[in-house]
This record gives structure tokens, sequence and C-alpha cells, in this order.
């Protein structure tokens, strides 16, 4: 169950997240370091997910996430957090976009592959033409949200909650054998599922709303 005693501290705790809006703002500051490493954290496997689902190799990915966090950091200061004006996801996948496009640029002058002549045609176009481009990012954005959940609502509920429902949702485990390894009813365990997972949608719905 939820821990009443946990989600009480929680507001007291340094580490707790904070709101994209919030992040966003702070990262306006160059020597925030702690809101640059939240950033980081939150964002960098997203975009090297998503960079590598473009055929790049590990090195390659890992530079184009460099990159991108050059430019934020370079841009931030002049985006306009507004809602009406695309908001952060869309500013974000631009300036993806952007790198990835003069990777494949580059490639293409220098012998490209099968893979790198297909990326360059579809990052040539208008960016509203690029369907398969779109639902790439969102996957790797529903994938980076779901992550951001489970970190928020680890720490509001007991461990056996926790250990529950990482065994019947995430590893697939029965809810009988679950309950027989953590000592709970089949019942329980149920209960620990359902209550944990309305509790991420809760939180990805709130994190969906602060990324548009």
């Amino acid at each position: 169950m939820l821990s009443s005693s946990k989600a009480a501290q929680d507001s007291n705790l340094t580490d707790s997240p904070i709101t994209r809006a919030t992040l966003l703002l702070r990262l306006r500051d160059g020597e925030d370091n702690e809101a640059w490493a939240e950033f980081l954290r939150d964002y960098g496997p997203m975009l090297y997910r998503f960079a590598r689902s473009r055929g790049l190799q590990d090195a390659d990915a890992a530079d184009i996430v460099q990159d991108v966090i050059r430019r934020v950091g370079s841009a931030i200061s002049r985006l306009d957090y507004a809602k009406e004006k695309g908001g952060f996801r869309a500013w974000l996948f631009t300036i993806t976009r952007n790198r990835l496009y003069t990777y494949f640029e580059k490639r293409k002058r220098l012998g490209p592959t099968a893979n790198d002549t297909a990326q360059y045609e579809m990052l040539s176009q208008a960016p509203q033409a690029s369907n398969e481009l779109h639902e790439a990012w969102e996957r790797e954005h529903q994938r980076q949200l779901a992550g951001q959940a489970m970190k928020e609502v680890e720490p509001e509920v007991e461990p056996q909650t926790w250990k529950a429902f990482l065994m019947t949702a995430v590893d697939g485990i029965s809810a009988g054998d679950a309950a027989k390894q953590l000592g709970m009813t089949t019942g329980a365990v149920y209960v620990a599922k359902s209550r944990v997972i309305a509790r991420l949608k809760t939180v990805i719905e709130r994190l969906q709303q602060e990324d548009q």
C-alpha cells in the first residue's frame, strides 16, 4: 500500500522530483549543476535510445546526446516556455532532429550506407511529414515518462508493495507465485499491483502535461 509516512517526508527531500517548468527555469542558470544533472538523468537515455533507433552506433549516439545537451544549454535562455507555442518536448525534438540531419548529411558525403540514405531522406522531409520519426520519438518519450514515474512513485510505497508490482507487472510472474515468494495473499498482491499502477498513471498524466 501507499506509505503515508514516506509520502509525508517526500516534500522535505532535496532529491524529490522537480516540475518540468521549474527545471527549465533553473536550466537557464548555467551554474545550476543539480538542475543539469536532473535534466541529463531524465532526458539523456531517451535521446540516446532515439539516436540508436536511427541506426547510429553507440559512440555516435552518445555524441548526438552531448551535442543536443550543448545546444539546449546555449538556447535554453531564449526558450519561451509556452504550451501554445509547442512546448518543451516539441522544441527538444526539433533540436534533436536537426542534429541528426547534420550527422546524416555529413555521412551522405562520405559514402553512405542504405540506412544513412534512408534516414537522411526522412529527415529532409517537412517535420509534419515524418510520421515514422515522430512515432519513434513518442515511443521513447513514453518510456522516459514511465521511468520518471517509477522513480517518483517507488519511495511513496512500502517495499513489499513495490516488489509485488515489479514481480507481476514488470517481470510477468503470476500473482499466486509472487504471493508465495513475498509471503502475501494473492489478493494482497493484486491490490498492491493495482494501487501502484493507478498511482503511476496519475504521475505519468502529470508529467505529460508538464512536457507539452
